[in-house]
Parts: C-alpha cells; sequence; structure tokens
C-alpha cells in the first residue's frame, strides 16, 4: 500500500518554510563506516535530506521512491541523504540497508540530539536543502520522488522569475 498523504500541488503549498539561516546550513554526520559527510560537498546540488528509522512503516515506504529519485537524480542537480534517527547498531543498520537496497549515503544520527536543519518531530522528516547550501522545506510525514521534483521544478521556476525581474 503506497501513502499518498498530499497531491503534489497541496505539497508545494505547505511544504516550504522561511530559510533557517542567511548562511549556509553547517552539517556533518558519519556514515556507517565512521567517515563524515557534510551539506558542502553537495554544493550545487538539491539536497534531500530524509530522517528515518527502521522501525517506522512509513519510512519504510518512502525509502523505494527515494531511491528511485536518487538514481534519476545523482548525477544532475539532486541527491538524498537517509539519516538514520534511531539507537540500533552498525551491523544491524548495514544488513537494512542492503536488504532494502537503498542506494543513496545513509548518515546516523543521535536521536536525543538536535538537528541543525531544524525539529524533527516525527518519522520520517524530509528537509529540502537548495544548491546554496540553504534550508527550504520541510515534511513531516511521508514523501514521493514526485512531490520532491514538482517542489524543486517549482523553487526553481521561482527563483528564474526573481532573476528575470518576475514576480
Amino acid at each position: 500500500m503506497k501513502f499518498n498523504w498530499m497531491p503534489a500541488w497541496l505539497l508545494a503549498c505547505i511544504l516550504p518554510f522561511a530559510v533557517l539561516a542567511e548562511a549556509p546550513v553547517k552539517f556533518a554526520l558519519p556514515d556507517m563506516q565512521g567517515e563524515s559527510h557534510s551539506l558542502e560537498q553537495y554544493r550545487g546540488k538539491w539536497v534531500v535530506v530524509n530522517y528515518w528509522a527502521t522501525w517506522c512503516p512509513p519510512c519504510l515506504e518512502e525509502i523505494p521512491d527515494l531511491v528511485d529519485f536518487h538514481e534519476r537524480n545523482k548525477d544532475r542537480e539532486a541527491v538524498v541523504v537517509g539519516v538514520n534517527y534511531e539507537d540500533i547498531s552498525t551491523d544491524q543498520l548495514t544488513a537494512f540497508v542492503a536488504r532494502h537496497m537503498v542506494s543513496y549515503p545513509i548518515l546516523r544520527a543521535d536521536p536525543f540530539s538536535d538537528s541543525p536543519l531544524g525539529s524533527i518531530p516525527g518519522l520520517p522528516t524530509t528537509f529540502v536543502i537548495d544548491p546554496e547550501g540553504h534550508a527550504v522545506a520541510r515534511q513531516v510525514g511521508p514523501i514521493t520522488g514526485e512531490q520532491l521534483e514538482t517542489y524543486i521544478e517549482a523553487r526553481k521556476a521561482k527563483s528564474s522569475d526573481r532573476r528575470e525581474g518576475g514576480s
């Protein structure tokens, strides 16, 4: 069963929120091998940061769609970065990622710590980071690749209109 909680046009109305800071967001977390990943290494691309857990049914439901979105866009303009937000062993997480064929980077965060991107009121919580490194949107609850693509295209069009002197 697919979660289709809201149409993409409604998501584009609800998802946006104010840029958290004038400066790009500073964000670095370790991956499953302990190597640090930062948002800066993805500068120039849209970054979808998805906080999730292995025990979360809506999180599990959105993984295949996030994998598809990442595979379609990783060599062009957008990537997905998963942040596992639970207390689980590295071995368990590695087995889970392999079993679910997750192809995007999985980082680890202490579920009792604050996120530099904003609050995590529930799982899944997804943030969209623009190519300049600013957090521009947050979605609490499941999200689809189609919703992400619609949102990114709308933001690009709005940005293009501003550059060309439109409203």
